[in-house]
């Protein structure tokens, strides 16, 4: 190698270094960024009313006062609350991975009638804004079918397809999938039902995971539709529980920033176990081999 192809060469090595030292640090700052405010609640859930009313503000608690949670568990029904919401996220999730995997399976393997059209209106329904038919669904299961105060319309919609997006994730997955898998199934005498579980499941397992990260993120966030169906306080969950318990105590920021501390860790607990699977199943929709 000449000195001068040696020295383009090892002047692209030092620029590479600096462009990946460059992209370390643009990440790292925006990183920072993006968990400071959850610092900050974590940080003025251990203090005292005085330490956070203090100015100019510590990044630090002077005193770290872990009491802090005690105290709130005593007045925040944390714990009812917490289960009130599994009652709704665990069959919501379970059914609406389920029916939307089975979607997904019918408009990327079957064919039937009016296929095309069903599709064009499943993808279409996802441009609808959730306020458009938030007061006809309201009525339709407050007048039409009586059910008043009640988990039912938070779950029963997910056993009827999992919802347009869900569906459009598993079925970008399926197709992805090559069918002379399913051919040689079926010439081994595999139905339908089996292909499914036997080789479409395992192999679209990671937008399954994903699908049942939406819907848990979805319903754990979703404070409007439980504000409008659910109205006894031993039904609220923990977005509403948190909602009430910070009108309940006004200025007292320590309580409620433990509250909040304790209502989203949860579902990051959830998010984290499910992360490699979520970024997989989002990284890899319709591009598998």
């Amino acid at each position: 190698m000449s000195d001068l192809a040696y020295g383009k060469l090892k002047s692209k090595k030092r620029t590479n270094r600096m462009m990946n030292l460059i992209s370390l640090v643009v990440i790292v700052f925006f990183a920072i960024l993006v968990l400071f405010p959850i610092w900050w609640i974590f940080r003025t859930s251990l203090m005292s009313n005085a330490e956070i009313y203090k100015y100019p503000p510590a990044l630090l608690p002077g005193h770290w006062l872990f009491s802090n949670y005690e105290k709130t568990l005593d007045v925040f029904k944390f714990w009812r609350y917490l289960w009130n919401t599994l009652i709704i996220i665990v069959p919501s999730c379970l059914a609406g991975t389920f029916t939307a995997t089975l979607c997904g399976y019918a408009f990327a393997r079957l064919r039937f009638w009016g296929k095309k059209f069903i599709w064009t209106l499943c993808v279409g329904s996802m441009l609808l804004p959730a306020m458009v038919t938030l007061i006809p669904l309201y009525i339709g299961w407050t007048r039409g079918l009586g059910i008043h105060d009640s988990y039912l319309p938070l779950i029963l919609p997910y056993f009827c397809g999992g919802g347009a997006f869900n569906i459009f994730l598993i079925r970008q997955f399926i197709v992805s999938i090559p069918r002379e898998l399913d051919q040689a199934a079926t010439i081994d005498g595999a139905g339908y039902i089996r292909i499914l579980f036997s080789i479409i499941m395992p192999a679209i397992k990671s937008a399954m995971i994903v699908v049942a990260l939406f819907i848990f993120i979805g319903l754990w966030n979703d404070l409007l539709q439980q504000m409008i169906y659910i109205n006894s306080s031993d039904k609220y969950t923990i977005a509403l529980g948190l909602t009430a318990f910070r009108g309940q105590l006004k200025q007292d920021w320590s309580l409620t920033m433990a509250a909040t501390c304790m209502s989203f860790a949860p579902g990051v607990i959830f998010y984290l176990i499910g992360q490699k699977y979520f970024v997989e199943g989002i990284t890899l929709t319709g591009m598998k081999n």
